[in-house]
C-alpha cells in the first residue's frame, strides 16, 4: 500500500503557529528538508512488523 506524501508546509505553517515561532522562508524551508529526512529514515522502523503479543514500547508506570 502507497501511503500519500505528507504535506510538510502546511504542518510547519500549523506548528508555527502553535509554537508561536516564527520563522522565516529559508527556515521552513530547511526545516522541511530535515523532517522530510528523518520522516524517510523512520519508515522501515515504522512499517516493520511485531507480533500481536509483542508491545510497541514499555509501559513504565509511577
Amino acid at each position: 500500500m502507497k501511503h500519500q506524501p505528507f504535506n510538510w508546509p502546511d504542518y510547519i505553517g500549523l506548528m508555527e503557529q502553535l509554537l508561536a515561532v516564527p520563522l522565516d522562508d529559508e527556515r521552513r524551508r530547511e526545516l522541511e528538508v530535515q523532517l522530510a529526512r528523518i520522516a524517510a529514515m523512520a519508515e522501515p522502523l515504522m512499517t516493520f512488523p511485531l507480533p500481536d503479543r509483542q508491545e510497541a514500547a514499555g509501559v513504565y508506570k509511577l
